[in-house]
């Protein structure tokens, strides 16, 4: 079999079998949902977001129905688990009574979310009450704890995996501050202790335990009578914890379809400084673009992955080869044959880890020198002891000297030089801000720089230089329409969320896709706003002068066709408009009886956008009135 070139050269990263990847995937989440379903949790309410009153039990039905959706897109390898406790029903490995652990078919209790585990829990509302049912689980004169059985079931759930290579968590929803209330004297003191106790005991197994409490409308969740002791709050930590906590419901509720990476080990490299002297480095991923998972094929009647099997059969006598092919490269007349371990060994120019080569002065680094996302290291002594010390001591020189290191790192067929930049540790009032390690910065080869040229149509006469005057107008331009308090984690890919829209719509056999707001359409209420059309056409009339006419043809200053058409449209527009009492209608609420077409004329007329419903073309246009 003659050599495929793109199969030599291809970069061993982009092989989900290598070993990049399956360290990437080592360490998942293991997540137990403990919901409590006392009566109290149906009776509490509060408003949401649409003005309906909704119990506490809805909310935290909704929260993790939430969580699942998008689970499967976020941390697709993650394992979780639901139970109920304070249950009249029970259903536990265990047998323990109030809690019952809700699961489908053809799903162990603690595994991957699916299909029909998502749609199940999505109606789980109207089947709650005759399948499992709510009871109190801990009242007086009964040694039952439902707690204790709740966390204990969860303990036995996560046995699962290793602490090493998966975090473990459960997250526990309740209204109830003091679950113990109802009980006096050594009997409550027993309970208390003995549930305590059994969630030390998780902890100590390297489970942690997050609460998320519901407050009443009229009386805050107060975390200090017991579960304070529970989950080891302590200090300020207390005092912090209500707000922190209000957030993070918030956060699952409004969860956004995205891939998490969370900090996790990417690679474990070695850095080969000199003589012989090695230490190692974890990497971990900084931000990385967020793009659509692999096509997976389906068998179109089970629904089921398909595996590509291939097969070599000998041109000569027909038959199935059963020994792996040879690869060969002709050379001067003759077939060279070569083995996998030897293509192996050709393609690998690199074995994967970093060589120290030099320092320079931080002035040579330049930003353009960054293509890609850094990678942040930090020392290990799990494999070389001392590399810590080693790492600190090499941080702190380069940061006093104002150095970056300079070394050769890359996989076995994609070599290439990059920057190790110090990052020195920033401490303020709240904590850490800014870890210490070294971003490894990944620089360009040489053909990928390119050098700006500088071209005028005019080689005798000067740049174009901007008057005061212009200054001034663009300044005011930039002022008006400044957006406050920007990043650029405040705007989701839409043509991802419609992605991630329609595979859940597909999975789930809904009917209507959920409807996705495209956040990085332009503000044309904003933009419409008196003051900030002013300052644009202030700017424009500085710039371009009165007589420009922005769709002319940039060679000879005529008008095209497009901008007559559009000239023609505009006094139609401002003929038509002027036919009614705009100001009028505004105050009588008159401009919803008009049609789209007639609320058109007005926009076109004084150059307002004239995209979206009903609504928002009057609203457009009251903003313009200064209604």
């Amino acid at each position: 079999m003659e050599l495929d070139p793109d199969d030599i050269f291809k970069d061993d990263e982009d092989d989900p079998d290598s070993e990049f990847y399956q360290q990437r995937e080592s360490s998942k989440e293991f997540v137990v949902y403990l919901v409590d379903a006392s009566p109290k949790m149906f009776s509490s309410t509060c408003p949401s977001e649409d003005g309906k009153e909704e119990t506490h039990f809805q909310i935290a039905i909704s929260c993790i129905a939430q969580s699942l959706k998008t689970q499967i897109i976020n941390r697709s390898y993650d394992e979780v688990a639901i139970c109920f406790f304070n249950t009249r029903e029970k259903k536990n490995l265990q047998d323990l009574n109030g809690a019952f652990v809700f699961n489908v078919a053809e799903r162990e209790y603690l595994d991957r979310p699916t299909a029909r585990l998502i749609k199940d829990f999505d109606c789980i509302e109207e089947s709650f009450t005759k399948d499992i049912g709510s009871q109190y689980g801990i009242v007086s004169g009964s040694r039952e704890n439902s707690l204790y059985n709740a966390l204990w079931i969860a303990q036995a759930l996560l046995r699962k995996g290793s602490a090493k290579t998966a975090d473990k968590r459960i997250l526990l929803f309740t209204n109830e501050d003091d679950p113990f209330g109802s009980i006096k004297g050594v009997a409550k003191a027993d309970m208390t202790r003995t549930t305590l106790q059994r969630a030390k005991d998780a902890q100590d197994l390297g489970i942690s335990i997050e609460l998320l409490p519901l407050s009443q409308p009229d009386e805050e969740f107060n975390v200090s009578l017991f579960y304070s002791d529970l989950i080891g709050l302590e200090g300020d930590e207390l005092a912090q914890f209500m707000p922190s906590a209000g957030q993070k419901l918030q956060d699952m509720k409004d969860q956004l379809r995205k891939r998490m990476f969370t900090k996790r080990i990417v690679r474990r490299i070695t850095l080969s400084i000199a003589n012989g002297l090695s230490i190692e480095l974890n990497t971990y991923a900084l931000i990385r673009p967020t793009l659509p998972g692999a096509i997976t094929w389906l068998d179109s009647v089970t629904n089921r992955p398909l595996k590509t099997e291939r097969s070599f059969i000998c041109a000569d006598t027909g038959a199935l080869m059963q020994e792996p092919a040879k690869r060969y490269q002709p050379y001067k007349n003759d077939n060279i044959m070569l083995s996998v371990e030897e293509l192996s060994e050709i393609k690998r120019v690199s074995m994967g880890h970093l060589h120290l080569l030099g320092f320079k002065p931080l002035s040579c680094l330049k930003d353009y020198h960054n293509l890609r996302p850094s990678t942040f290291i930090f020392p290990s002594d799990k494999e070389v002891i001392g590399s810590t010390c080693i790492f600190i001591a090499l941080l702190r020189s380069m940061v006093n000297l104002k150095r970056f290191a300079v070394a050769f790192y890359g996989s076995s067929s994609r070599p290439q030089l990059v920057a190790l930049v110090a990052q020195d540790e920033i401490i303020s009032a709240g904590g850490q801000v800014e870890p210490p390690g070294m971003h490894m910065i990944y620089l360009p080869y040489s053909d990928d720089v390119r050098h700006v040229e500088e071209i005028h149509s005019d080689t005798n006469a000067g740049a174009p230089r901007a008057t005061d005057e212009q200054i001034k107008k663009a300044a005011a331009l930039i002022k008006r329409i400044d957006l406050k308090d920007f990043s650029v984690f405040q705007f989701a890919n839409p043509g991802l969320q419609r992605h991630y829209a329609v595979l859940q719509a597909l999975a789930l056999d809904e009917d209507d896709m959920p409807e996705i707001n495209d956040e990085t359409l332009p503000d044309e209420e904003g933009m419409a706003r008196p003051g900030v059309v002013k300052a644009v056409e202030e700017f424009k009339l500085s710039v371009y002068g009165e007589n420009y006419d922005e769709e002319s043809d940039m060679g000879n200053g005529k008008a095209s066709d497009a901008s007559k058409k559009r000239k023609t449209a505009v006094e139609n527009a401002a003929k038509e408009s002027a036919n009614y009492n705009w100001p009028d209608l505004a105050d009588n609420g008159q401009l919803k009886d008009l049609t789209v077409t007639e609320l058109k004329y007005y926009l076109t007329a004084h150059n307002l956008p004239v995209t979206g419903k009903k609504e928002v073309l009057i609203s457009r246009i009251l903003t313009h009135l200064g209604k």
